[in-house]
C-alpha cells in the first residue's frame, strides 16, 4: 500500500473539503463527530484506524434458492407473503401457465396416434430394458457385496481376531504372572507353618493352569495365521472374482438383447419419440408453474436490479422470466454482508481483511467478520444508473451470531485497511493543496505537511506539524476562491459521496 497519496488525490480530498465545511460547519458538526469546532482542531498522537465504509444488505451466507424453471416470461398469480414460514413442499408461488395447457391438448392428441403404431414394440422394448436394469442391479449388487465382504475380512474381521488373540495372550499372562506371586508367597507361608498342604497344592495347580491357558492362546493364534486366515482369504477373493465375470456375461447378454427389440421397432420410434419428448417437456412445463418450498424455514424474497438501476419487486401480477430467482428459505450457517465497493477504493481491499458490521435495525450492536469475496469484475447493472460509475461486488463473512439478524436487513460495513499503532493525525478536512504540495493553516498561515493514509474524518501527517498543533479546518477566504476550479467539482461529488458513508473509528 503506497505510503503517501497522489497529487490528484489531495485535489479531491481539499474540494471534499470545500463542500463539508461550507455544508456542516455551520451547525456545529465538527464538535458532536470530536474532531474539533469550527475555529480548529488539534493535531492528535496515538492510534488510527483505516478504513473503508459502504452500505450494503445482509444475506444468508446457505439457503435453499427457488427459482422460476418455467420458460419465457409468465405472470405471478399466486406469491406467499414474505417471511411466512413454510414446510417443505409447501405451494409457495404459482405462475400462468393456461397458454401451455391449451398446447398441451393439442400435443395429446398427435401423440396418441403416434402411439397406436407403436405400442407393441414399445412395450417389448420397455420390458426388455427393464429387465436389463435389473439384471445388471442385480449383477452389480452381488459384486458390491463380494467386495465389501472381502473388505470388511481384511480391514475389520481379520485385525479384529488377531487383536482379540493378542489380547487372550495377555491376559493369560497377566494371570500365570498372578499365579506365580501367589505361589511363591504361599510356599513362603507354608515353610512358616501358615498354610495348610491343601492349600499350597490349590496354588500351584492354579499357575499350572495359567501356564496351560498361555500356550493354548498361543497355539489358537498361530493356527489362525497359517491356516483360517488364507483359506477365508482364498474363499473371499474368488466370489469377487466369480462376481465380476458374472456382471460382464449379464451386460453381454443385455447388450445383445436390447439390439434385437431395437431392430422391430425402429421404424416407428423416432416418431413416437419425437411426439412423446414434445408432451413430456410440455407436461413438465405446467408442473413448473406451481412452486413448492424444497424445504422447511422462513420465505425471503429475492432482490434484482433492473435497467437503470431500478429494482425489480416480486409481487402477484409481475412479471417473471426463466431462470429468474425469486425467493430464498435461508438454512442455518451464518450471515453474509453484501456491499458494493466504488473503484476508487478497490485496491484498498483485499480478501480476508477485518471488518466491523453495523445493522440499522440492531442499533448499539458492533458485529464482527472479514472480507470473503471480491469480484474481479465490475457489477453490470450498476452501469445503467451510471455509465461512468463502476461498482464492484464484495462478501462480508459475519462471525458473530446475533438471532436479530434477517436477509434482506440494511447495514453498514467497515472494512479495516490498517491499524497503525501509533502515529500523528489530524482531521481531514485541515488538509488542502497548494500548488501541488499538500498543506494546512496554522494561525492562518499555510504549513506544508507531508500526509499518509486516511480514512474519513482523520489523515496521518508523517511530518509539518507535531502533536497538539491547532490547525484550521477552514482555509482564509482567498484560498478558497483561488484554489477551487470549477472543473474538478463533479470529481469532489464523487469523491464525498464514496468517502463518507459515516461509522465509528479509532482516533475519534
Amino acid at each position: 500500500m503506497n505510503t503517501f497519496i497522489s497529487k490528484k488525490h489531495w485535489i479531491e480530498i481539499s474540494l471534499v473539503h470545500l463542500i463539508i465545511v461550507l455544508a456542516l460547519g455551520s451547525c456545529g458538526w465538527f464538535a458532536d463527530s470530536g474532531v474539533g469546532n469550527d475555529a480548529g482542531a488539534a493535531v492528535r498522537q496515538g492510534p488510527l484506524t483505516v478504513s473503508v465504509i459502504q452500505r450494503g444488505n445482509l444475506s444468508a451466507r446457505n439457503s435453499a434458492k427457488i427459482t422460476n424453471k418455467l420458460e419465457g416470461e409468465s405472470q405471478v398469480l399466486f406469491l406467499i407473503e414474505e417471511g411466512s414460514a413454510v414446510s417443505k413442499g409447501q405451494l409457495v408461488a404459482e405462475l400462468d401457465a393456461s397458454g401451455l395447457i391449451n398446447r398441451k391438448l393439442e400435443q395429446e392428441i398427435r401423440t396418441g396416434s403416434a402411439k397406436a403404431a407403436f405400442v407393441n414394440a414399445e412395450q417389448e422394448y420397455q420390458i426388455q430394458v427393464s429387465q436389463n436394469v435389473s439384471d445388471i442391479a442385480r449383477a452389480e449388487q452381488k459384486l458390491e457385496f463380494s467386495k465389501t465382504d472381502l473388505e470388511k475380512y481384511v480391514e475389520g474381521d481379520w485385525p479384529q481376531q488377531l487383536q482379540k488373540s493378542d489380547e487372550s495372550i495377555e491376559l493369560a499372562k497377566e494371570e500365570l504372572a498372578q499365579a506365580k506371586d501367589r505361589l511363591e508367597w504361599s510356599r513362603k507361608l507354608y515353610e512358616k507353618g501358615f498354610l495348610t498342604r491343601t492349600e499350597l497344592e490349590t496354588d500351584e495347580l492354579q499357575f499350572s493352569r495359567s501356564t496351560i491357558l498361555l500356550q493354548q492362546e498361543k497355539r489358537a493364534k498361530s493356527l489362525s495365521i497359517e491356516y483360517d486366515n488364507p483359506k477365508q482369504l482364498a474363499v473371499l477373493e474368488a466370489a469377487v472374482t466369480e462376481a465380476e465375470r458374472e456382471l460382464e456375461r449379464v451386460e453381454l447378454q443385455a447388450k445383445a438383447r436390447i439390439v434385437d427389440k431395437q431392430s422391430t421397432m425402429q421404424a416407428a420410434k423416432s416418431i413416437e419419440v419425437f411426439e412423446v419428448e414434445r408432451l413430456s417437456k410440455l407436461e413438465n412445463q405446467i408442473g413448473n408453474a406451481k412452486i413448492y418450498a424444497p424445504e422447511g424455514g422462513m420465505v425471503v424474497y429475492s432482490r434484482s436490479e433492473g435497467r437503470r438501476g431500478s429494482e425489480n419487486s416480486l409481487e402477484e401480477g409481475a412479471m417473471v422470466y426463466e431462470r429468474q430467482e425469486l425467493m430464498t428459505i435461508p438454512r442455518t450457517g451464518g450471515m453474509l454482508a453484501e456491499v458494493k465497493l466504488h473503484e476508487s477504493v478497490l485496491k484498498k481491499v483485499k480478501v480476508g481483511q477485518k471488518c466491523r458490521i453495523f445493522v440499522d435495525a440492531i442499533p448499539g450492536v458492533t458485529l464482527h467478520g472479514e472480507v470473503d469475496f471480491v469480484a474481479l469484475l465490475p457489477d453490470k447493472n450498476s452501469w445503467w444508473a451510471n455509465p461512468n460509475q463502476r461498482l464492484f461486488r464484495t462478501r462480508v463473512s459475519i462471525s458473530d451470531e446475533n438471532i436479530d439478524m434477517r436477509p434482506g436487513m440494511s447495514c453498514a460495513v467497515e472494512i479495516i485497511v490498517a491499524e497503525i499503532a501509533d502515529t500523528t493525525y489530524m482531521p481531514l478536512q485541515a488538509a488542502f493543496t497548494q500548488e501541488g504540495e499538500a498543506v494546512c493553516f496554522v494561525d492562518g498561515k499555510a504549513v506544508e505537511v507531508e500526509l499518509g493514509q486516511s480514512n474519513e474524518k482523520w489523515i496521518e501527517v508523517l511530518s509539518g506539524v507535531s502533536p497538539g498543533t491547532v490547525v484550521a479546518l477552514s482555509a482564509p477566504t482567498d484560498f478558497l476562491t483561488s484554489n477551487t476550479p470549477e472543473t474538478n467539482k463533479g470529481d469532489a461529488d464523487e469523491s464525498e459521496r464514496q468517502g463518507r458513508a459515516g461509522g465509528p473509528h479509532s482516533g475519534d
